[in-house]
């Protein structure tokens, strides 16, 4: 089964620590990069930088990743090669994102979204599988080449 790693920073705390609990309900296994506590002080930068090395490394795995507006935690994630973050938006977005741009990083904007836009998003990302047709795969290479030259 997928392995799904979280972190978020202090303001995206409270929806990483709800998010836990639906891919432990869900039936995944997961791993919590952290924080651990809330801590007013930290940065996104270390939790979301374990969190996608940690998916860029282990094959077939996904990630999630919040703070407070979402873009600092896309930024950051989409930094490593590999990874295909995406700011959630809703459901139909995310679903669109897994089947046609294999995204594996989810970012949630801890500010701007509700719980349970934040859940259904989440549930959309866990289930829907890459379509993997050609053009898909043709722009996963070309994104691959990019990563490769920079």
């Amino acid at each position: 089964m997928t392995k799904i790693f979280t972190g978020a920073d202090h303001r995206g705390y409270l929806l990483k620590e709800k998010v836990n609990s639906w891919v432990f309900d869900l039936g995944y296994t997961f791993e919590d990069c952290g924080p651990l506590i809330i801590d007013p002080f930290d940065d996104f930068t270390k939790y979301v930088s374990e969190v996608a090395s940690l998916v860029a490394n282990t094959k077939g795995s996904k990630g999630v990743v919040l703070c407070g507006s979402g873009v600092g935690a896309d930024i950051l994630a989409n930094k490593f090669d590999g990874i295909r973050a995406s700011i959630g938006k809703d459901k139909n977005q995310i679903k669109k994102g897994r089947s046609d741009d294999d995204m594996n990083v989810l970012v949630l904007a801890a500010d701007f979204t509700e719980e349970e836009e934040a859940k259904e998003m989440l549930k959309a990302f866990l289930d829907t599988k890459f379509k993997g047709k050609s053009r898909f795969k043709k722009r996963l290479k070309e994104i691959e080449k990019i990563e490769a030259n920079n």
